[in-house]
């Protein structure tokens, strides 16, 4: 098994999910590998004329309600500030678990960081569903980070 190529992280914008993040984002450097910071949203209140307006603009929502593309930008620096160079980000809409698992899925991302707070229902879910969820799935590691 060689060097991580695409190391994935879920952020709900939480200092936890923060640590996560920090965690994988220094593997993601020692492995030169790629870093997908993953927020999953719930969508604003608002008409579907304008949301179709906006677009990709809108303002969406995720726990404690910071917009999942602020959420991202943080996450994104934080890790920049750990030495990751090629780092992409994904806003996703729907239930976090689920959109992370797709997301992880279909990106190949060899390693899953998740933090053991916040996103602890993420972690027992990807551990408990690795015979039939992520790990046979999307061949990935799942390394689950302390951060509390």
């Amino acid at each position: 098994m060689g060097a991580y190529q695409t190391v994935a992280v879920g952020t709900d914008g939480s200092e936890s999910s923060f640590r996560a993040v920090d965690r994988a984002a220094t593997i993601a450097a020692d492995s030169k590998a790629q870093l997908l910071i993953i927020c999953a949203y719930k969508p604003a209140k608002s008409t579907g004329e304008a949301e179709q307006a906006l677009g990709e603009d809108a303002a969406f929502h995720v726990v404690g309600s910071t917009p999942a593309e602020e959420t991202l930008r943080d996450a994104r620096e934080r890790a920049a500030s750990k030495g990751s160079t090629d780092i992409d980000t994904v806003a996703v809409q729907g239930d976090p678990i689920e959109r992370v698992i797709e997301v992880v899925t279909d990106r190949k991302a060899d390693l899953v960081v998740v933090g053991n707070r916040g996103l602890n229902s993420l972690a027992g879910r990807l551990l408990g569903s690795v015979p039939q969820g992520i790990s046979r799935r999307a061949g990935s590691d799942v390394l689950i980070v302390h951060t509390t």
